[in-house]
């Protein structure tokens, strides 16, 4: 295997967020993530680029896995709930955008009221009078500091930020459809692998068995014999329902019954190849793809916002409310020219005291904004962790892969040689039953191992937000 090095840029880039807003203090910036190392590191993975794809599943070319991960991101229940989010947010953005617009209302209605004749210094009868009225109601805030952008704004963040929570939910159904996949595939190579050593345990059996009968054995090696085919068989059961529980667990995530797709997943296939097509360079700004830091960023963005909104509560607002309409004491005068009514009134409002409550909600909204900086941070390092992670775990897991071959080389030909030995007289049939615990062993081992690496392979995809191109 080649060696190469995985170069990458730097996350310098992500620092740029700062600029967003103003009200983002000195000190704020300065508590944002520094730039990351401009190296992965040397992990010894050398492979030609992959074609870019957002289905990053398709890498596999198994349509199996493919139509089982489109079908469970049509059906899955967790989607749905993120997707009606989604919805929910945009309804909020144009709940904001609303606050450009005056409201107007319609209202109409009769009213009957009596006077008292005693109101005045001179008493007298008592009077009733009663009227019509028909009119149209306005009242508009007046964007004068902005305040409605910023919430509009704020609105805005939130809306991506909940699509960036559906594309990691996604994201995270696909990874753990193809995880489980393997798996499946894994426990099935098992059990291919015990099937076919019970079928070669069984003829050791009856060869041994057939020296015993001639006097060429003794009793010991019959009863190792069997020993090492029974307990080859007991392994069955333990597969079947590894491989029963995977199909369930692929079922729920798909959102179907495990009847439905147990038979298309019964029937055992090759594992894909586990030496993959990793690319040289992968840069570390993809690391801005990733699901949950856009919802991160987009989330710091709407706690910044906040803040401003809440320091803008201290300054003075503008409303202008007015009304338009006729009144009548007869209904049938209710549009003579003389009956229009109309107002207006421009208000300018400034709360100069309220008990330090704007003051603790410009706190609230500092302290939410240091939680989202903390948030922030965190979820990079750990995108830069993940990465890493799987990376240096895909490299080792190969390198384990190549020597395991070897070790399974060996003990194929120790096979061999110690069950000619025997036939010959020459070995102890304690030597048989070690090679051939050795070779299900290392047979086993392998299989293990290139699961493992396709799963490295699905949590590098995973780390990196989907396709790494």
């Amino acid at each position: 295997m080649a060696i190469i090095r995985t170069v990458s840029t730097s996350l310098a880039g992500l620092a740029l967020l700062v600029t967003f807003s103003p009200v983002i203090s000195a000190q704020d910036k300065d508590n944002l993530l520094q730039p990351i190392p401009e190296q992965w590191g040397d992990y010894g993975i050398n492979y030609p680029a992959a074609e870019p794809s957002a289905k990053w599943w398709e890498s596999f070319n198994d349509s199996l896995l493919d139509s089982l991960i489109e079908r469970g991101i049509d059906n899955n229940y967790n989607l749905d709930i993120a997707a009606r989010r989604i919805k929910i947010a945009h309804y909020n953005v144009r709940n904001a955008n609303a606050a450009y617009s005056p409201s107007l209302s319609l209202g109409a209605g009769w009213s009957q009221a009596r006077n008292s004749g005693m109101n005045g210094d001179v008493p007298g009868n008592a009077t009733v009078g009663s009227n019509w009225n028909l009119g149209l109601n306005m009242s508009w805030e007046v964007d004068l500091f902005g305040k409605i952008t910023s919430q509009v704004k704020q609105s805005e963040s939130l809306y991506k930020a909940s699509k960036a929570d559906y594309d990691g939910a996604m994201l995270a159904l696909s990874a753990n459809i193809a995880t489980n996949y393997i798996q499946l595939r894994v426990w099935q190579a098992q059990r291919e692998v015990a099937l076919d050593h019970i079928s070669r345990q069984l003829k050791v059996v009856k060869l041994v068995e057939a020296r015993h009968d001639c006097g060429l054995a003794d009793m010991l090696d019959v009863s190792q014999a069997r020993e090492v085919y029974y307990s080859t068989l007991a392994s069955i059961p333990n597969l079947e329902n590894g491989i029963r529980t995977m199909i369930n667990a692929i079922a729920t995530l798909i959102g179907v019954y495990p009847d439905e797709i147990r038979s298309s997943l019964e029937n055992y296939t090759l594992l894909p190849d586990c030496h993959f097509l990793v690319p040289a360079g992968i840069p570390a700004d993809l690391l801005r793809r990733r699901p949950d830091i856009v919802a991160s960023e987009n989330q710091l963005k709407a706690y910044a916002t906040a803040l401003g909104i809440a320091k803008k509560d201290f300054l003075p607002t503008l409303t202008i409310n007015g009304s338009v309409g006729t009144a009548a004491h007869k209904a049938g005068d209710l549009f003579d020219k003389q009956s229009l009514t109309y107002s207006i009134a421009p208000t300018l409002s400034w709360t100069l005291f309220d008990g330090l409550q704007r003051n603790n909600n410009v706190a609230i909204a500092r302290e939410q904004l240091q939680m989202g900086i903390d948030d922030y941070n965190f979820t990079v390092m750990t995108a830069v962790q993940d990465v890493d992670n799987s990376m240096s775990a895909y490299k080792s897991t190969l390198l384990h892969i190549d020597a395991v071959n070897e070790v399974l080389e060996q003990s194929n030909k120790s096979m061999s040689l110690s069950l000619d030995l025997y036939k010959s007289g020459l070995t102890q049939f304690s030597n048989v039953v070690d090679a051939l615990m050795s070779v299900l062993s290392n047979q086993n081992t392998l299989i293990v191992a290139q699961g493992d690496a396709l799963m490295d392979i699905i949590k590098l995809y995973e780390a990196l937000g989907g396709s790494w191109m």
